[in-house]
């Protein structure tokens, strides 16, 4: 259990490292928070601070959620070994949560950051790597559809379970756990833009919107 619970607090912890958040200090403490739509994710970042910003915090956030899916359950040191009553895929999904979760409510900021996007695209590229491109693809045509960043988030990673459905003959039980909680997490965490939607405010991305009416 050691294992467990070390890697796990340390992909909390990782998550916590918000790339926004990071950037905008190296940048004379710019805090995108106050800003737009006040959410500390890569949206809000390109909306308010530019692309070459919200690139920044995009690598940054994808990165750590790849680290946290697909390096830390394999990492080993020597005085840390390898638990053999601890499944690796269970290991994998718990610490792609605990990333996840940290980006959400990190400690290092009071406990506000982003929706958990972008960390999510890492994840997804650590646990099952051949599900990314349909994923993105999922979320890409939802944006050409509808042009709503935060619907298109929502029924990409929805899209990851039916994906996990549709090309496993038994799906993975821990991946389809993480993609089914995920799914229900981010649901959550974009609460009030379905509300937004409900009400016919939300924003749309016009640039990407291509089936807008004219």
């Amino acid at each position: 259990m050691l294992e467990l619970g070390l890697k796990v607090l340390a992909s909390y912890l990782l998550g916590a490292l918000i790339g926004s958040l990071i950037v905008g200090q190296l940048r004379g403490g710019v805090d995108i928070r106050t800003m737009g739509s006040g959410n500390a994710g890569g949206t809000n970042a390109l909306r308010t601070q530019g692309p070459w910003f919200a690139a920044t915090v995009m690598v940054i956030d994808i990165g750590k959620g790849w680290i946290a899916a697909a390096l830390l359950p394999s990492l080993q040191a020597s005085w840390l070994e390898a638990d053999p009553m601890i499944d690796r895929t269970w290991l994998a999904v718990a610490c792609a949560t605990a990333v996840v979760v940290g980006h959400v409510y990190p400690v290092w900021y009071g406990f506000r950051g982003g929706k958990g996007a972008a960390t999510l695209i890492g994840v997804v590229l650590g646990l099952s790597p051949a599900a990314a491109l349909p994923v993105f693809a999922v979320w890409l045509v939802a944006v050409m559809v509808w042009g709503m960043v935060g619907l298109a988030t929502m029924l990409a990673v929805a899209s990851y379970s039916v994906y996990l459905l549709a090309t496993q003959g038994t799906p993975n039980i821990a991946l389809l756990t993480f993609g089914i909680g995920m799914t229900i997490f981010v649901m959550y965490t974009h609460r009030a833009n379905i509300a937004r939607m409900r009400e016919g405010t939300e924003n749309r991305v016009r640039r990407l919107w291509l089936l807008r009416p004219r």
